[in-house]
């Protein structure tokens, strides 16, 4: 019988900052519709944390280049609990933090957001009801465990 060799597990981290914009009049959340490279994804807006960077303003610079807007950072929501070795590279141990944010002060949220396309990424974004959104929508499993607890929260 031959032993299957187990993987070998990830040495180091990569961390990941995502935005949880939830316009509560309309009940919706903000969701991200992403080509990178082949892989097609559904994930909330956010990124990689930089070396330098700060969390809130990780988020902030993120949110920036992906949505062209400025937000303030609302409570901490989550942060992944399990072990998530990344889809893109098995090296690396996935830390995903995310958080309430909202357009800053005396802005209204925004309907529409101008898409990015690059030769490698292209990125879109839309506005999706809480009562529709389930785990099953969304490609990544800490993406879904975060659905779940939006769900119990609202």
């Amino acid at each position: 019988m031959e032993e299957k060799m187990a993987s070998p597990l990830p040495n180091r981290f990569n961390v990941r900052v995502y935005g949880l914009m939830v316009d509560e009049e309309r009940r919706e959340i903000l969701i991200s519709r992403e080509r990178f490279g082949e892989v097609l994804m559904t994930k909330f807006p956010g990124g990689g944390l930089e070396f330098g960077e700060g969390l809130e303003n990780g988020l902030r610079r993120e949110i920036r280049e992906e949505l062209s807007l400025e937000v303030q950072i609302g409570n901490l929501f989550y942060v992944n609990e399990f072990l998530q070795v990344s889809a893109f590279n098995p090296k690396d141990q996935l830390l995903s933090i995310y958080y309430h944010v909202k357009p800053l002060a005396g802005l209204a949220f925004p309907r529409h957001f101008p898409p990015i396309d690059t030769p490698h990424q292209s990125l879109r974004f839309q506005w999706f009801s809480l009562e529709q959104l389930t785990p099953s929508r969304m490609s990544f499993p800490v993406d879904k465990e975060v659905v779940k607890r939006l769900k119990s929260a609202f």
